[in-house]
């Protein structure tokens, strides 16, 4: 069984990243793909982001209409920092040794890859595989990492929650169901966005 594992903060999940697990999916031959939203990313500024359940509430309904699909809850069940490597040794004791993990990560990734947490047993344990990101060029990959190119689709999380705080227009650039989500729950201080 071939699993490909995206983790993320998707704070919020949008169509960048559907699209990076779609295609991720297809040219990579999984059977399955797992979308693991972390708790508290260790690499990221926590100050702008939501509540962990919110987020992962966000990615159940992005994903829930695509059988391919799963979600994890592995790192918000953790409550703590999230470590790829722990999340993948999870995955590998739930899956077995038979199991092919493919570790998805962003070229964006890349500028602090050598400062994860024991990178080393990350690239022994999966498949490692690094998606371009628009702005972020495939360079600098490490020998121990394969390659996917994936449709380059100018959208991030931080560009979303700023056109939310300006009150601006989300729609097309994450699902209609996170959207509606969003609003409802007035998440990233939005009253009026659309």
């Amino acid at each position: 069984m071939r699993i490909g594992i995206l983790g993320g903060t998707f704070n919020p999940i949008h169509i960048g990243h559907l699209i990076l697990a779609e295609e991720a999916r297809f040219k990579l031959r999984l059977d399955k793909l797992i979308l693991v939203p972390a708790f508290m990313p260790p690499h990221k500024n926590t100050r702008d982001v939501i509540d962990a359940k919110d987020r992962l509430e966000m990615v159940r309904l992005a994903i829930e209409d695509n059988p391919a699909f799963e979600i994890s809850t592995y790192e918000v069940d953790s409550k703590k920092k999230s470590y790829s490597i722990d999340t993948l040794k999870e995955f590998r004791k739930i899956y077995g040794d038979d199991a092919q993990l493919c570790f998805i990560t962003g070229s964006d990734s890349l500028k602090d890859l050598f400062s994860w947490k024991n990178i080393n047993d990350i690239f022994k344990i999966s498949k490692f595989i690094v998606a371009n990101r628009p702005g972020y060029p495939l360079k600098d990959i490490p020998k121990e990492a394969d390659t996917v190119v994936i449709t380059p689709i100018e959208v991030s999380s931080e560009d979303i929650r700023k056109r939310l705080k300006e009150g601006r227009s989300i729609r097309y650039l994450v699902s209609e169901k996170v959207r509606k989500y969003i609003l409802e729950h007035n998440l990233y201080r939005l009253p009026n966005a659309s």
